[in-house]
């Protein structure tokens, strides 16, 4: 689904970057360009950046 309207960033996008190793919003933010335009989809990227992180520990952990 799209998540940034204005730059055409879908979920999937979000979590390919996390997945290559950026669990950082910044890191995201930079390589798409995610919540730099009106701003409305800031949150629900930040979420989906921090809902991979957490998943993420899990999967180091075992």
């Amino acid at each position: 689904m799209y998540v940034c309207i204005c730059r055409q960033v879908t979920d999937h996008q979000i979590r390919d970057i996390c997945r290559h190793g950026s669990t950082d919003f910044g890191d995201v933010q930079a390589k798409t360009g995610v919540a730099s335009e009106c701003g409305k989809c800031g949150i629900l990227a930040q979420t989906i950046v921090k809902e991979f992180s957490k998943s993420s520990n899990y999967f180091n952990a075992a």
